[in-house]
């Protein structure tokens, strides 16, 4: 929750001198030192990736996770706390969220759900199985808790330097720590984009008789009851705007839902297409058409944003950048689109090396955990080996073809932002884990502890470091049961059947290794699909596999 007291310690991180030591900060003077900002699926996949690398602890590298938050799980951890605008909850979630995924393709690769989850489970499943990853994986004592960053600035040239960081604990206390590598994975739904319509401010203070008029963002909804009797306005056909309006939609007296593309409806709501404008008597369509609701409800997504780079001066904002001209000078949002990264990841900003900065968990359109870690084992291996990446100028052309490519699909980059291009999320983890092993001869290791051991020599045959932590098992990183999943167009349909006629527990009884998790999706997906063939069912996509 945004407040006054986290206010001033954001002003006094910014206005006070700077007090952050040098390298004498760093205590028992560990080869490396790198702070990991968030514990949601990115962070926690970033630790344990650097935590499983033999250079952790032959080295006696540093390795911090500041959270701002309780406990680990990020959006999934619930904010109990009922707060209003300028306010914001520390998360969107609300009691009724359920997955619109199946849990299987959204694990950790060979940590999968606990037998009797269900496919598309409550949030609360998710929040605990991020705990047992980090309890399973000895994560929590490197994790510190109630510790929010409010700035990052870095000290020193394009060759090498530190971050100086600015961070506050739950009392208060203002502490300063100078990093090597600082790795943001603080998550992207936290601050709401609000669109603005000529004439809502005219329909705002000119209620019409009978009911408050009201515009709200979805990261504030909790529960559907607090719309009961009224006429409610839905903006955005995403995740978050469908299923406000599917609980919404037993409690209103109407509920509309404004969209730009066609897509199945939602029972018993009612469709148009995007706002033109407002007025005084109501809100007005493309096509004409008008309504006077009680409450506009914002599905309209978040902005991209990380304030204590901004506070650091090490991220510009400007919402209207279109390209990379930024390039040679600094790293810029237009809160859609972080540029220039490498790979989603790395920044180009020539202020510092290219291993310096690193985001985590950027891409959408992408099961978050096996990503979250496929971008952890790519940054974990170009910080402790630099080496591994060609030079700036070469990552910049390889960034720029991306870029062409999305132009080429008919969309522009600087808008698209990190969305992952229709088919591509599994090529783009596979790309990642690739990269790596093209760049190393990987040998088996004697080491017989680790689950992957390798000995990475690189091709002038010098040991570089005896790791564990590129999985090799005979195929690419994207295992073929995770490519599957998206051909399921019957799975969701087939799970919510089954647990309708109490089923859903008989079916994932005893259901334990990823193997068997892949086989249940095919099962209930192949029944389902002979339910409503049987019966002559007409065909439709399931709506959040045809984003």
């Amino acid at each position: 929750m945004v407040n006054i007291q986290r206010l001033l310690f954001t002003f006094l991180a910014s206005h006070l001198p700077s007090q952050v030591p040098l390298r004498a900060d760093h205590g028992s003077h560990p080869t490396k030192s790198v702070a990991i900002v968030g514990a949601g699926s990115a962070g926690l996949a970033m630790l344990k990736t650097f935590l499983d690398l033999d250079a952790f602890s032959r080295d006696s590298w540093e390795v911090v996770l500041y959270e701002e938050r309780e406990d680990v799980g990020g959006i999934w951890l619930p904010d109990n706390n009922d707060v209003s605008p300028p306010d914001l909850p520390e998360t969107p979630l609300y009691p009724r969220l359920h997955t619109n995924t199946p849990v299987p393709s959204m694990t950790y690769p060979g940590f999968p759900f606990p037998p009797g989850t269900p496919l598309y489970p409550s949030h609360e499943h998710i929040q605990a199985y991020h705990w047992r990853y980090a309890q399973h994986n000895n994560l929590l004592d490197y994790i510190k808790f109630n510790h929010k960053i409010h700035s990052a600035s870095w000290t020193g040239t394009p060759e090498e330097g530190y971050w100086n960081l600015t961070i506050s604990d739950d009392k208060g206390s203002l502490q300063y720590k100078a990093v090597d590598h600082l790795v943001v994975a603080s998550g992207n739904n936290h601050i709401p984009r609000v669109p603005v319509w000529k004439g809502q401010d005219e329909w705002l203070s000119n209620p019409a008789a009978g009911h408050q008029r009201e515009i709200v963002h979805s990261v504030y909804y909790r529960r559907p009851e607090a719309f009961a009797n009224q006429t409610v306005l839905i903006v955005g056909n995403g995740a978050s705007g469908r299923d406000a309006a599917s609980q919404i939609v037993d409690f209103a007296r109407q509920t509309i839902i404004s969209i730009r593309h066609e897509a199945d409806p939602v029972a018993g709501v009612i469709v148009k297409p995007e706002i033109s404008h407002f007025t005084s008597k109501g809100i007005v369509f493309t096509d004409g058409s008008l309504v006077d609701p009680d409450v506009v409800l914002l599905g309209t997504g978040y902005q991209i944003l990380k304030p204590f780079l901004t506070d650091g001066g090490e991220l510009t904002v400007n919402r209207t950048a279109s390209d990379n001209s930024s390039v040679h000078s600094s790293l810029v949002t237009n809160t859609r689109y972080i540029f220039p990264l490498y790979r989603h990841i790395l920044s180009l900003n020539p202020r510092y090396p290219t291993n310096a900065l690193a985001f985590i968990g950027l891409p959408s359109y992408i099961a978050n955990c096996p990503s979250d870690y496929a971008q952890g084992l790519f940054t974990a291996h170009v910080i402790s080996n630099p080496s591994l990446l060609p030079p700036r100028d070469a990552l910049l052309k390889e960034l720029a073809l991306y870029e062409e490519e999305v132009r080429a699909n008919g969309l522009d980059p600087y808008v698209n932002g990190h969305r992952m291009l229709a088919g591509k999320s599994g090529d783009y983890q596979d790309d990642l884990i690739e990269f790596l092993k093209e760049k190393v001869r990987l040998f088996p290791s004697s080491n017989p502890v680790h689950t992957f051991p390798y000995t990475y020599i690189n091709a002038d045959h010098h040991l570089i470091s005896n790791q564990k932590a590129i999985p090799d098992n005979g195929h690419k990183f994207v295992e073929p049961w995770r490519r599957r999943v998206l051909e399921y167009q019957y799975l969701r349909r087939g799970w919510f059947h089954l647990e309708a006629l109490g089923l859903g527990a008989d079916w994932t009884q005893g259901v334990e290794t990823e193997a068997q998790w892949a086989a249940l999706m095919e099962r209930v997906n192949e029944w389902q699909r002979k339910w409503e063939e049987e019966r002559g069912v007409p065909f439709r996509v399931d709506w959040d596999l045809a984003g």
